[in-house]
């Protein structure tokens, strides 16, 4: 339902800058402000570093109920896929514990998902991975806490047979999520896991 909702939003209401929330005249995500404070990540794995515009275009997405911002991130993600075209055959989101899903209204990584398996042609499995346990946020966890925090927190659910995964998420800090849901797929049945997220921060930069 606040799928629906947010793309009805999208095409009723004023555009908005996803990182300011100002209005704006184009569909562009952010306005011409914020995009020149971006950061790129030159990697395959990520589109932007952590941080500025994208951090609060996350949060209005994870925290204030912005659903519709889910499909416009989820747009950029799918801009930088065409590597992955032929490679996967399915783009599997990391998914909420039910209670956050419940308590959230919808999860922030399937949004993100729509606009990325369309542009590669994949299956969009949102229930590829349960999350079984209901683990605390990573955010406020010391960086050696958090893989233990995550183990065990996924198991495969519906794969429909899906061999070559894209997984994807909001953010990566120390990729300890990212592990322990690959690991689950992999228990799966899933031969190839690439992942892909919206943004990732960057721990040390070099000097």
């Amino acid at each position: 339902m606040h799928e629906i909702l947010g793309g009805l939003l999208t095409l009723i209401g004023p555009w908005r800058c996803a990182g300011c929330d100002e209005t704006k005249e184009s569909r562009a995500a952010f306005c011409d402000g914020c995009a020149a404070l971006l950061e790129p990540v030159v990697e395959p794995g990520a589109v932007f570093e952590y941080g500025g515009p994208v951090a609060d275009a996350i949060r209005r997405l994870k925290y204030e109920g912005r659903s519709e911002l889910g499909p416009v991130l989820g747009s950029l993600m799918a801009d930088h896929v065409g590597r992955w075209a032929g490679e996967v055959e399915a783009v599997v989101p990391v998914p909420l514990h039910w209670r956050r899903r419940r308590a959230r209204g919808y999860d922030q990584a399937a949004l993100l998902t729509k606009p990325v398996a369309k542009a590669l042609g994949a299956r969009r499995l949102l229930h590829g991975l349960r999350r079984v346990r209901n683990t605390p946020s990573q955010v406020d966890l010391p960086h050696g806490e958090r893989q233990r925090n995550v183990a065990g927190a996924f198991a495969p659910w519906r794969l429909h047979g899906a061999t070559r995964v894209l997984l994807v998420d909001d953010v990566r800090t120390t990729g300890a999520t990212l592990r322990a849901a690959g690991e689950a797929l992999r228990a799966g049945g899933v031969s190839e896991v690439r992942t892909f997220v919206l943004a990732a921060r960057v721990l040390a930069k070099p000097s």
